[in-house]
């Protein structure tokens, strides 16, 4: 098994920052790609970043220039810094990380609350 633990969220002003973190443990061979999503109330949940293990990242256009992920691949824990916030980035955040095994398996976090006041 496989758990992954969040931190760093919280409430924030617009324009603040916060960095999110997330550690994973367990039965870990390799991870591949970690990611972020976040979803708001009434709203689907949507990707917000992604890195891969080499280190390529993917970002949501909404999020782009504001937004970087990072990863450690010693302490298997992937990072999103969060600067100049918004209000519309109020939202569950939840990390995912998909391994290196067979079939690919996928674990979500638990979700940190981050919200941004205007």
């Amino acid at each position: 098994q496989v758990q992954l633990v969040e931190s760093g969220g919280g409430l924030v002003q617009a324009g603040g920052s916060l960095r999110l973190s997330c550690a994973a443990s367990g039965s870990i061979f390799s991870i591949d790609t970690m990611g972020w999503y976040r979803q708001a109330p009434g709203k689907q949940r949507e990707s917000v970043a992604h890195i891969s293990k080499g280190g390529n990242t993917i970002y949501a256009n909404s999020v782009k220039g504001r937004f970087t992920i990072s990863r450690d691949n010693a302490k298997n824990t992937v990072y999103l810094q969060m600067n100049n916030l918004k209000p519309e980035d109020t939202a569950v955040y939840y990390c995912r990380v998909v391994l290196l095994s067979f079939g690919r398996p996928v674990y979500w976090g638990q979700g940190t609350q981050v919200t941004v006041s205007s």
